[in-house]
């Protein structure tokens, strides 16, 4: 199982507030783009084999697999829902590179792949759809290409691996968690020159920012805090002390509370974006080893969380309102259940998906009555989701 969060990327289209995106396991950006006129929505899912499964969430019926490259981690999709991208590791084993692939959505047909120079463990797109950034966790290289031309523009040595990515909502900034150093590290998008590492708590996991793009949020797994960023000054705050293992995060859609999930814990902390205060730790399942992630999504309209009880074969909503869990929805049992992986929730809210990469399927939940749906089967090890706007 992956130990990072992406939501960067893929992340989906959750509070598809995720400048990736989606990922994610990521942050918080503008809101997405109008739905295409006369198009489905659809669902695009990376499978480690080297296919890309496309899902229309309007019929949970998946398409025939996208032939791409073995190996594929990481998806997103940019604003207008045109192109997917899909970042491979594995493409060139025997080369000093690996590469994206863009994939039309209106065809599923995958374009001439773009040599990133790194590893691509994620993927985050600007608000604009303008640039891409691709970052890896096992080197410290940070890629840009432009999605007009699929070329590179920029390649940067930032010195440190990056695990999560986020990009602010006024697409002028991009941040980059490293969790070794126990910093985060801003890149202008205007002069892709990275600004000085931002010291954080030990082991940072994931990232989100505000909708209002005023502040950054990064959680650290090793010291069991978030840690606020001004992204007017890039200083950061006192840490906010969560309890044991916070390795992922969101933000409600009117950005008035960070939610940090904590495997190791078994919990969900709310905290409040006005005082920087945490609430009362919200029980959501058994708590699992401090490497794991509990995945975690907010629907756009906000009034519901989900987490993924990575040990449990569970998703656990939680009412925003009164930051209370609701009945636990199971997807499986701790084998059956493949251990979920990521959570993606459609633009509408109606349907959050659950990742599950050990048993190869996606597990649909329907919001309205919080009920886990047929799953969607036969995929060959999934590891990354990302809906279109």
């Amino acid at each position: 199982m992956r130990t990072h969060l992406l939501r960067a990327a893929g992340i989906a289209t959750a509070a598809s507030a995720l400048a990736l995106l989606t990922l994610a396991e990521a942050g918080q950006a503008a809101a997405p783009a109008p739905a295409r006129a006369g198009r489905p929505v659809l669902a695009f899912v990376a499978n480690h084999a080297g296919t890309v499964t496309v899902i229309n969430t309007a019929t949970n019926i998946a398409t025939k697999p996208v032939k791409v490259a073995f190996g594929l981690s990481s998806v997103a999709i940019t604003p207008d829902g045109r192109t997917a991208y899909v970042g491979n590791p594995w493409a060139s084993q025997r080369a000093a590179s690996s590469y994206v692939f863009p994939v039309n959505t209106a065809t599923d047909k995958p374009g001439k792949p773009i040599d990133v120079r790194t590893v691509p463990t994620g993927i985050a797109i600007t608000p604009n759809g303008k640039t891409a950034y691709v970052f890896s966790d096992g080197t410290g290289i940070v890629t840009a290409f432009s999605t007009a031309t699929n070329t590179v523009v920029k390649v940067m040595d930032i010195k440190r691996s990056s695990v999560a990515i986020a990009i602010t909502p006024n697409g002028k900034t991009v941040y980059l968690v490293n969790k070794v150093a126990g910093t985060v590290t801003s890149i202008s998008t205007a002069t892709n020159k990275p600004g000085k590492a931002i010291k954080v708590g030990a082991g940072p996991a994931a990232i989100a920012i505000t909708p209002n793009g005023k502040t950054v949020y990064a959680a650290s797994t090793a010291a069991g805090t978030v840690t606020p960023i001004s992204t007017a000054t890039n200083k950061p705050g006192k840490a906010i002390k969560v309890g044991a293992g916070p390795a992922a995060i969101a933000i409600t859609p009117n950005g008035k509370t960070v939610y940090a999930a904590s495997t190791a814990a078994g919990t969900v902390t709310p905290i409040s974006t006005a005082t920087n205060k945490p609430g009362k730790a919200i029980k959501v399942g058994p708590a699992g080893p401090a490497w794991a992630i509990d995945p975690i999504a907010v629907t756009p309209d906000g009034k519901t969380v989900y987490v993924a009880n990575t040990f449990a074969g569970t998703v656990t909503p939680i009412s925003t309102a009164t930051n209370t869990p609701l009945k636990t929805i199971r997807i499986g049992t701790r084998v059956t259940a493949g251990w979920p992986d990521q959570i993606a929730v459609t633009p509408n809210g109606t349907t959050a998906y659950v990742l599950n990469p050990f048993n190869g399927t996606v597990v649909p939940i329907r919001t309205a009555t919080n009920t886990a749906l047929k799953p969607i089967k036969d995929l060959d090890l999934p590891m990354a989701i990302a809906i279109t706007p």
